[in-house]
């Protein structure tokens, strides 16, 4: 569902999205099992209007991770967005990450990773970087994990009626999840992109979530998702906001 919010509101959510590691929440059971080293999970939500206007949004995700506790893991997450109104398309996004890790020391990490972006009303055909770096795991608690992480490596961006541009890339980002309860989750996270041949041209992307516990497989699950271009390719906004209410599986 794609909205368009406040700038102070959206200030207000990072906010508290950023600060959560510092309020009570409630310890982990000490004999809880270890998790599987398959995890992940899938959502889908989808709203309807028919009448005075006709509105169809869906969005689509799914998030999986591989841990077999040797020190190696692999993520891989992707979101896919649309949106119509009286015929006309209001939102068209697909985004894809796939991230390897090696663990240095319980707190450092070594990644390499690949994000795909599609996404229409930014005027991207597409956008793919690889790149590779270092994180730092600042908490790593059962209740608060928040990671930082900084990659170099190369990007090539292709728009309507524009040759494909081919850049060193640096990218910068954070990642926060939080237990509120043991049946609710917030969620934060920020990532920069700056191209390197001119550092002006970067695309930013933070959201704010909460997840509240269906059953012990599913949630309820509240998204706040703003992605901003500082210099789009063709006359499109800079800035796109998007509310995003799913239902979330986990296996």
């Amino acid at each position: 569902m794609r909205t368009i919010i406040s700038r102070k509101a959206l200030i207000l959510l990072i906010a508290l999205g950023a600060t959560p590691a510092f309020a009570q929440a409630p310890a982990a059971p000490a004999d809880a099992p270890p998790p599987p080293p398959l995890t992940g999970s899938f959502g889908a939500g989808l709203s309807l209007t028919r009448g005075n206007s006709d509105t169809t949004n869906i969005n689509l995700s799914f998030d999986t991770k591989y841990d077999p506790k040797t020190g190696y893991l692999f993520k891989a997450e992707g979101l896919y967005l649309r949106g119509r109104t009286e015929g006309a398309d209001t939102a068209n996004r697909l985004f894809l990450q796939g991230r390897a890790e090696r663990g240095l020391t319980p707190h450092v990490i070594l990644f390499a990773q690949l994000q795909y972006l599609r996404d229409t009303f930014k005027a991207i055909d597409y956008l793919v970087a690889p790149t590779a770096g270092v994180g730092y795991k600042v908490v790593d608690t059962p209740v608060t994990q928040f990671t930082v992480d900084t990659s170099v490596g190369i990007v090539a961006e292709k728009n309507p009626g524009i040759d494909v541009r081919r850049s060193g890339a640096w990218l910068a980002g954070e990642k926060l999840t939080h237990k509120l309860s043991s049946t609710a989750t917030l969620t934060h996270s920020a990532q920069a992109l700056w191209k390197m041949d001119d550092l002006k041209d970067g695309l930013y992307t933070i959201s704010v979530g909460v997840a509240a516990a269906l059953t012990p497989r599913s949630q309820l699950k509240a998204e706040l998702l703003d992605t901003f271009k500082s210099q789009p390719p063709l006359a499109t906004d800079k800035n796109d906001v998007a509310l995003l209410v799913s239902v979330v599986f986990k296996y």
